[in-house]
């Protein structure tokens, strides 16, 4: 996720990694923090690998006792950036933190392409619905008439898979919303229409 948050901040212009540090920490958090030891070895690895280089024409800035560069995305930064945005594979148990980091910079894709990642995000809502609500019922059936669940647990886990289920209903309105705003975006601009998905 941090190698996304820097390429993405870094689309907008150069920074410095100090700047880095604080907005990321700003977005992960209020708990999360992402520390120095694990940021900057990250800036020089994504430095190495090409996708971002010390900015040109700018004077590093002292903060303390470090020497605070500036750095900015290059050519292959970008062409990573654009991959990493499009990933929908990786990190299917945290895709939900990626894809609302995603939303802020689905400016910088093509209209086909923030409709690709609505419309998996829009079935990634749906499939948790589903399997919540299969495995309420599953639930049910399983734990009826059984002497061994306490009436109070078994209404407690009930409340837990409501709470589930109407979470990611919120999550499916919301990119359900985002989905109708880029539809009226795109045809206001004739581009291409692309069908909706069928929605639960």
């Amino acid at each position: 996720m941090y190698e996304l948050i820097i390429l993405s901040l870094l689309m907008n212009g150069p920074l410095h990694g100090y700047l880095i540090a604080k907005i990321t920490n700003d977005i992960i958090g209020p708990w999360a923090k992402v520390s120095n030891g694990t940021l900057y070895p990250l800036l020089a690895k994504l430095e190495k690998s090409g996708y971002i280089a010390i900015a040109t024409g700018r004077t590093d800035q002292r903060q303390g006792e470090r020497i605070a560069r500036t750095f900015e995305i290059t050519d292959d930064g970008r062409k990573r950036f654009h991959q990493l945005m499009m990933d929908t594979s990786s990190n299917p148990g945290e895709y939900q933190k990626f894809f609302q980091l995603k939303v802020a910079y689905l400016f910088q894709l093509q209209p086909m392409e923030r409709l690709h990642l609505l419309d998996h995000y829009i079935n990634y809502c749906q499939t948790h619905i589903l399997y919540s609500r299969s495995e309420a019922k599953e639930f049910v059936e399983d734990t009826a008439g059984r002497d061994y669940m306490p009436p109070a647990r078994m209404e407690g886990t009930l409340e837990v898979f409501e709470h589930i289920i109407e979470y990611w209903q919120a999550e499916l309105k919301w990119v359900q919303h985002l989905r109708t705003k880029e539809v009226a975006r795109i045809e206001s601009h004739g581009e291409q229409y692309i069908p909706e998905i069928t929605h639960s």
